[in-house]
């Protein structure tokens, strides 16, 4: 990984909707009592999560890392997840807070192709559509071709029936921009870029966007609570492979000084890192949301 690049862009994280997972599933070997201090499960044992998602803007773009879970799965979906937000809740955000239509968005990175991450690419269940008509995906191959033959145990995490159409017809009119290895640029705008590195042990070849500020985890690290290196997800196809990723990200991070942003911690959007010792990290300065209303963005700032 490597960092440079001088900085024009605005930032925006948003908050379109939240969800629930189990908890238990959420942080894999780590005991109830200990993770539960820090984000308290319900009657079901779910934790309830953020759905965030990133904006950036420059001159002559406005990019969006991941989109969310969308609106069409469902109420049986929705009940099982405790999906809550307003109908076409990323559209919605958009509209509201920045006067953007879909058609203004000119670039969708996608970290993973999970349906909580994913499901804002498309509307409509019956015909599923793409939102975003004239956006750009920045896509890793790889990842794209694992996500279509995953292992039994994360297959119900892809939703193909709903991604593929759109991917494949946006690959059509050459709207693709088809990332390969394990780091490299995803897209330069003047003195603009943004960056990227893999991780592999939640699912294969998972996207972290970056520039000389942010660095987008994704669920390498989903909440401030996973910041220690053995809090893994149960969901990870690869725990003991997380842990390595998390040290090379770690190790990276406090070197650049990025603040890492968290895609499903509700109350912290984000954090700075710091080293204690080897294999050893814990947040520094903290960012909280301003705002938990599932309805309105988490924070904008710039």
């Amino acid at each position: 990984m490597e960092a440079r690049g001088v900085m024009s862009k605005r930032y925006a994280v948003l908050h379109p909707a939240v969800f629930k997972l189990d908890g238990g599933a959420m942080f894999g070997i780590i005991p109830k009592p200990l993770w539960s201090k820090l984000i308290p499960a319900d009657e079901l044992n779910r934790i309830q999560l953020s759905l965030r998602v990133m904006l950036i803007r420059t001159n002559s773009r406005n990019i969006l890392v991941d989109t969310g879970i969308g609106d069409y799965h469902g109420e049986k979906f929705d009940d099982r997840f405790g999906v809550i937000g307003p109908k076409n809740p990323l559209l919605e955000t958009l509209r509201t807070s920045f006067n953007l239509r879909p058609e203004d968005i000119t670039d969708l990175i996608v970290t993973h192709l999970h349906f909580d991450h994913v499901g804002g690419l498309g509307a409509g269940q019956a015909e599923h559509r793409a939102v975003f008509p004239k956006a750009t995906l920045h896509l890793h191959r790889q990842h794209f071709d694992y996500a279509l033959k995953p292992t039994l145990r994360d297959t119900g995490s892809f939703h193909p029936q709903y991604f593929r159409p759109i991917i494949e017809k946006a690959n059509e009119e050459g709207r693709v921009n088809w990332l390969d290895g394990e780091k490299g640029t995803i897209l330069v705008d003047g003195n603009d870029e943004i960056l990227f590195s893999c991780s592999h042990g939640h699912t294969p070849w998972l996207v972290h966007p970056y520039d000389e500020k942010f660095i987008y985890m994704a669920d390498l690290v989903p909440t401030s609570a996973h910041i220690p290196v053995p809090w893994v997800m149960a969901y990870d196809i690869a725990p003991g492979q997380t842990t390595r990723d998390k040290v090379r990200f770690y190790d990276f991070i406090c070197k650049e000084n990025l603040t890492m942003i968290f895609e499903h911690d509700l109350k912290v959007w984000g954090a700075k890192l710091v080293k204690k010792s080897q294999n050893d990290y814990e947040a520094g300065e903290i960012f909280p949301v301003t705002s938990l209303d599932p309805a309105k963005p988490g924070l904008i700032f710039d």
